[in-house]
């Protein structure tokens, strides 16, 4: 028995596999350029054809996942809830968990009450706009780590959300 996560992001598809023991096993992680099914159809191909005799459980999230599900006709977990439901059972010390979407961002506060929050209306920092920003300076997400490493002037790259995002 193998188990599956598949998250249908705004600009991805992710999957991992994971054995009876829960160890990871695969992962997958590829743009779909907006056309999710095509993607996932995919995804799910390469997976039957890597594990053809192996039964699975699936679990199916993310904020593109809602029209998947329907045409797979599988559930749907909203990915807040996925988040939070795998940082307590796998790392139950956690105290506050950030993840960045493609085109949000979320918090989740661990403590005596779980509280959650989502930006609103700037994506500022979120996975795509990381990319754009990314992709002006001719390098991609993990390049702009290295170019950080050495910075020698803040710049006001997000200038256009500064209303917005003042927070």
């Amino acid at each position: 028995m193998i188990h599956i996560g598949l998250d249908v992001g705004s600009t991805t598809v992710k999957v991992v596999v994971m054995d009876e023991k829960l160890n990871t096993i695969y992962t997958t992680y590829q743009r779909h350029f907006s056309d999710t099914r095509k993607t996932v159809y995919e995804v799910l191909g390469k997976l039957t054809e890597k594990y053809p005799t192996e039964e699975m459980t699936i679990a199916l999230t993310g904020s593109g996942a809602l029209s998947v599900s329907e045409f797979l006709g599988m559930e749907f977990i909203q990915e807040v809830i996925a988040c939070k439901r795998a940082i307590e059972r796998y790392i139950p010390r956690t105290d506050v968990a950030i993840e960045l979407g493609g085109e949000d961002a979320k918090i989740i506060y661990f403590d005596k009450s779980i509280e959650q929050r989502m930006n609103g209306t700037c994506a500022g920092g979120t996975g795509a706009f990381l990319d754009q920003m990314a992709t002006l300076l001719n390098t991609d997400t993990i390049g702009l780590n290295e170019l950080a490493k050495n910075y020698k002037t803040i710049y006001p790259i997000a200038s256009r959300c500064r209303s917005v995002c003042k927070d």
